[in-house]
């Protein structure tokens, strides 16, 4: 993708993507520990953990895109659509790390986050080698949603605060 869409979002300069909640039937939240720890903007020492998210493909729709992304980092299909962010939510990289993230054609992110209940059993998720595709996790868990904003890295930070605010009332048992 060359640079966001404007009819996908409202913040030029920033790469066009999508985040997932994924809730279990307990309400708790899936989070994935990132492999590579040498990407800065992805984490820091102590802030590996994150919600799935990814790029959104040119003429992809941003639900299209969550479900993809979904699969390509966890291998879970089993996903029932429960509800979609009320806006998109940008977070600016820091300076030195924005040179080096996508070849510094960004100065950030935006996202458009959905909430998703899982409706498969656990042996689905297959974070080692998810649907053929390079392995963005080593590791994953469940979370209760509170937990969130305190294990992505501080400059997310605002982004799954708000993020916590839209779906913590889908955080409940199913």
């Amino acid at each position: 993708m060359t640079g966001p869409e404007p009819s996908l979002t409202p913040h030029p300069g920033y790469r066009v993507c999508v985040g997932v909640m994924l809730l279990n039937a307990r309400g708790e939240v899936f989070v994935g520990r990132r492999r590579d720890k040498k990407k800065r903007e992805h984490v820091a020492p102590g802030y590996e953990w994150q919600m799935p998210q990814g790029g959104v493909d040119p003429g992809e729709a941003p639900l299209a895109a969550a479900l993809r992304e979904l699969y390509e980092e966890t291998n879970v299909r089993s996903a029932a659509f429960v509800a979609e962010a009320p806006a998109w939510f940008a977070y600016d990289l820091p300076g030195d790390v924005a040179k080096e993230a996508w070849r510094g054609r960004y100065r950030g992110q935006t996202q458009k986050w959905f909430a998703l209940r899982f409706t498969g059993e656990e042996r689905e998720i297959d974070v080692a080698a998810p649907a053929g595709h390079k392995p963005e996790f080593e590791a994953w868990r469940w979370a209760r949603i509170d937990e969130l904003p305190g294990l992505i890295i501080p400059f997310k930070r605002p982004v799954y605060e708000r993020v916590v605010e839209a779906f913590r009332a889908l955080a409940t048992p199913a």
